[in-house]
């Protein structure tokens, strides 16, 4: 007997996610691709938006959906399945009354893993970061993805070793580039059988609209965030270019602190510096996090100055 022991999650809706021109059109590819019969790989940089976009396309299939996080431990079984133990059974027969009789039968138990239920059932598998776990372990994916033929180990209880993977079964996966840190080089047979959309930065109407719903607080801070993170990724001074999880650290600590910047009293200032020098000068280096904490304390300067002409001006016509 196999058994499974996977969660899935139900297709629904995020509640928080950004619908804006940008946001739509790359749902809208992702989708007409899976359409096709296509797995589709978002890739692209640490906070581009690349898993919360996938769960979202992910919902709109309206089918259960199986998630998996690479892993660089990773084996075949983590993914398929293996034996995880085994089961004892115990007879004691007393025909006759002074005779006992004991009869032990031990047999292996083997369990379905994520992928495994995913094909068999027609689910949605989110692979996230598949390129963290090994290319070995990932192999099992070409023929699913090719051949839409699972090749199960020998040994489970007397089933097929082979598995037809189910026709609504969809695959959607996701990956940073391949310089970053623990990140494999996948396969290029594999690469091959999965249309990529790279993910860049997204514009700034989206960054506003989802630094503003993460964080709740008034849209003109939002502007002012969001300026200042873009204007230092445009500066060409960063280690690695901040992104929109930047503009949403800054805000939800604004938000959590209950403060406006104008009335931060350099508060804000701070913990611009401190979150952006973080984010863009991952080697620790001090020289380099000096310099952008200056660069950030400018921008920060610039911004609240610029948008506190923009209130006098406003204050001036109306009194004219």
């Amino acid at each position: 007997m196999i058994k499974e022991m996977t969660t899935v999650l139900e297709p629904s809706p995020l509640p928080d996610f950004v619908q804006t021109k940008c946001t739509r059109a790359i749902t809208k590819r992702a989708l007409s691709y899976i359409k096709a019969g296509f797995p589709v790989h978002f890739r692209g940089i640490s906070g581009a938006g690349k898993t919360t976009l996938a769960m979202h396309v992910a919902s709109k299939l309206n089918k259960p959906v199986v998630l998996i996080h690479g892993d660089e431990e990773f084996t075949t079984s983590d993914l398929v399945g293996g034996e995880y133990g085994y089961r004892f059974k115990k007879v004691v027969d007393r025909f006759v009354s002074r005779v006992m009789k004991l009869e032990e039968d031990m047999t292996k138990h083997w369990v379905d893993n994520r992928l495994t239920v995913a094909c068999k059932h027609g689910f949605t598998l989110i692979y996230d970061e598949f390129t963290r776990s090994r290319p070995e372990a990932n192999n099992i994916l070409l023929s699913i993805l090719q051949e839409r033929i699972m090749d199960l180990p020998v040994g489970r209880n007397g089933e097929d070793p082979y598995l037809k993977v189910h026709p609504d079964f969809t695959a959607i996966f996701t990956s940073n580039p391949e310089e970053y840190a623990g990140v494999h080089r996948s396969q290029d047979a594999l690469r091959d059988r999965m249309i990529t959309i790279d993910l860049d930065y997204f514009d700034d109407v989206t960054e506003v609209a989802i630094t503003r719903a993460k964080s709740k607080i008034p849209r003109g801070d939002v502007e002012i965030i969001v300026n200042i993170v873009r204007q230092l990724r445009e500066s060409g001074k960063c280690e690695f270019a901040p992104t929109v999880r930047a503009c949403i650290m800054i805000a939800k600590t604004l938000s959590a602190q209950r403060r406006r910047i104008a009335s931060s009293n350099g508060i804000f200032t701070q913990m611009c510096q401190d979150i952006l020098s973080s984010e863009t000068s991952r080697v620790g280096s001090k020289t380099n996090q000096k310099r952008i904490k200056e660069l950030v304390a400018d921008l920060v300067q610039k911004h609240i100055d610029e948008y506190a002409a923009g209130g006098n001006r406003k204050k001036a016509e109306v009194v004219t």
